[in-house]
Parts: C-alpha cells; sequence; structure tokens
C-alpha cells in the first residue's frame, strides 16, 4: 500500500470531519435565526475559497474551460444545482433533529446515492470485481451502522420527550428532510465524476494534481452557494429577520458564518484532493469514507455540545455500537477502493 494513497485516505478523512462540523452553527446561533446563519454561511462560502483557489493555482481557467464539451460544464453545473436544493433541506433537517442524528441519517443516505449508484452508471463492470463487492459489503455494513444510530436517536428523543413532558423535535419532518437532502446532495460526487474531462485537461495544462479538481468545484460551488445564498437571503426579507445581522459586531453568529465559509467548501475540496491520490476508483470508495468520517465528527460535535444530556445510559450505548460499527466500514471502504487499484 503505497504512501499517496495512505495521505489520499487520511485527506478524505479530513474532508469529512469538515463536512461533518460545518453545520454547528445552525445549532448554536444565539440572535440570529436559522435564515440568517445559513444565508451568510453560504455566501461567505461561495467567495472565500472556489474562485480564489482556481485562478491561484489554475493557470489558463477560461482557456481551459472553452477546451470541455459543453455537455459536460452543463452537467457539473446542474449537478450543483441539485445539491444546493439538497444543502437547503439539509440546514432543516440539522435545526430539526440536531448534530448527531441528522449527520448520520444525511450521511448514510448520501453515501448510497453518491458512491453505488455512480459506479453502476459509470464502472458497472466494477461491481462484479472483488473491489466491488467489498465495497457494497461497506456499503451494507454503513447502512446497518446508521440504522442503529438512529435507534439511538429515536431512544433519546423518546428519552427526553419523557423528562420533560413536551416534545423536543420535529422527529417526522426532520426525517423528511433528510431523505431529500440526501438524494439530491449526492449530486456533489456525481459532479465530481462527470468532471473528469476538466481534471484530464487541467493534468494536461500542467496544473498540479491536488489542483486538478479545484476547476470543477469553481463550477460546483457557484451553482450550490448561489441557490443557498438566494434562499437564505429570501427568508430573511420574507420574515423581516434582515436586521438580526446588524446585532453584535463580531458575535459568535458571524464566527459562526465565517466557520461555515471555509469548512463547507473546504471538506469537500480536501476529499476532491484525497480521492484523487487515492487512485481512479477514489471518487467511487473514497465518497462514502468521507461520509463516514463526517458521521463520526457529527455525533462527537452533537455529544461534545449536550445533545445527549440526560437522554439515559441505553441510548449512549446504541450511539457507541453504531459508532463502531462505522468504523468497521470505514476499513472496508478503503481496502474495496486498493482492490479495486488493483
Amino acid at each position: 500500500m503505497d504512501m499517496a494513497f495512505l495521505v489520499g485516505v487520511l485527506l478524505v478523512a479530513l474532508g469529512g470531519i469538515l463536512e461533518g462540523l460545518f453545520s454547528i452553527p445552525v445549532t448554536k446561533v444565539k440572535t440570529w435565526e436559522f435564515e440568517n446563519i445559513w444565508g451568510v454561511g453560504s455566501l461567505l462560502a461561495l467567495l472565500l475559497l472556489p474562485w480564489p483557489l482556481s485562478y491561484l493555482f489554475v493557470d489558463n481557467l477560461w482557456e481551459l474551460y472553452s477546451a470541455i464539451p459543453n455537455s459536460v460544464l452543463i452537467s457539473v453545473i446542474s449537478c450543483g444545482i441539485l445539491w444546493g436544493i439538497g444543502g437547503i433541506y439539509w440546514g432543516r433537517a440539522i435545526a430539526a433533529l440536531g448534530m448527531a442524528l441528522g449527520v448520520s441519517i444525511l450521511m448514510g443516505l448520501i453515501n448510497v446515492f453518491g458512491s453505488i449508484v455512480p459506479l453502476s452508471v459509470f464502472e458497472p463492470h466494477k461491481l462484479l470485481t472483488t473491489g466491488g463487492y467489498i465495497l457494497i459489503l461497506a456499503i451494507i455494513v454503513m447502512i446497518i451502522g446508521v440504522v442503529i444510530i438512529s435507534i439511538a436517536g429515536q431512544k433519546k428523543e423518546e428519552a427526553l420527550n419523557t423528562k420533560d413532558h413536551k416534545k423536543t423535535g420535529t422527529f417526522r419532518i426532520g426525517i423528511l428532510f433528510c431523505l431529500v437532502s440526501g438524494i439530491l446532495s449526492a449530486a456533489v460526487n456525481f459532479a465530481f465524476i462527470i468532471g473528469t474531462p476538466i481534471t484530464e485537461e487541467a493534468s494536461k495544462m500542467q496544473v498540479q494534481d491536488y489542483a486538478t479538481s479545484f476547476a470543477i468545484w469553481s463550477l460546483v460551488f457557484t451553482a450550490n452557494f448561489s441557490i443557498n445564498t438566494f434562499f437564505g437571503f429570501y427568508m430573511m426579507m420574507k420574515k423581516g429577520t434582515l436586521k438580526n445581522l446588524s446585532k453584535g459586531s463580531f458575535s459568535r453568529e458571524w464566527i459562526g458564518a465565517i466557520f461555515m465559509g471555509l469548512a463547507w467548501p473546504g471538506g469537500i475540496i480536501i476529499y476532491g484532493i484525497g480521492a484523487n491520490a487515492m487512485g481512479p476508483y477514489g471518487a467511487y470508495a473514497g465518497f462514502p469514507m468521507m461520509i463516514l468520517a463526517s458521521i463520526l465528527a457529527g455525533n462527537l460535535a452533537g455529544a461534545l455540545g449536550g445533545e445527549w444530556k440526560n437522554s439515559g445510559v441505553a441510548p449512549r450505548r446504541i450511539m457507541i455500537t453504531g459508532i463502531l460499527v462505522l468504523c468497521l466500514a470505514f476499513s472496508l471502504l478503503g481496502y474495496s477502493t486498493y482492490v479495486m487499484n488493483g
């Protein structure tokens, strides 16, 4: 197992951690509403990383785009639009279910639609190889882990409802938001795979290997974050909460928005670098590996944030069991990529 592959795995995990933590500010804002933190965070995500990185590391960026078929560019942007719509429901799901349960269910759904489905579409013959079988097994193990974590979340909900004598969350609505977001958000990996001609052309133009995917993300992020920014500011104007942005100077809300603006796109960018380092099939198994790291990070953040306080011993034990199962799935995913690479 070469060093480049191992570095790729570590980068994919790091990207997943950032993706699992970027929405923390949604549950921590005090003087802002959901639309405030989501709109400003999305705007900063659009401005801070995607295009600055592309212009800095990809010479003759527009010449690169002109060499790519319009069908590829349109498909990549369309995937970004779908991801953007999914992102809106992502925020609502996190707000309804909390970090631990919300991230777990969301990432589990995104994993299925973002790994097995694209492999079936773009590399169907690989499903019937040893590496493909291990990948499928890893996905099944991961789904089991997500189910276990979901059960833990339900037990926690029941325990808190009993102790507080009131409903502490909109569980069913949150699950619905998770389903919609999970399906649509998987489009980000389709964009990465469909955008392969962009990375190949970038390599021909002597762009460094780690930066070849930047030209893809600029297009995808523009579509995604534009939609989420528009949604956030539209809701602010509709609900009259735009004035909340003037509350405080450099408060926790603004710090949270900046964190979102860096971690949200940053996690995907780092994932792309890592997936490329993992080899030609890194995008198929690397994506669910990133998802798993996101789930683990989201659960850790939820636990540290007190989401499981007063939930009782049983829900916590079930959650720990689910996390251990997910760790097993992570190992299987890495091995499946190694086997598929030959």
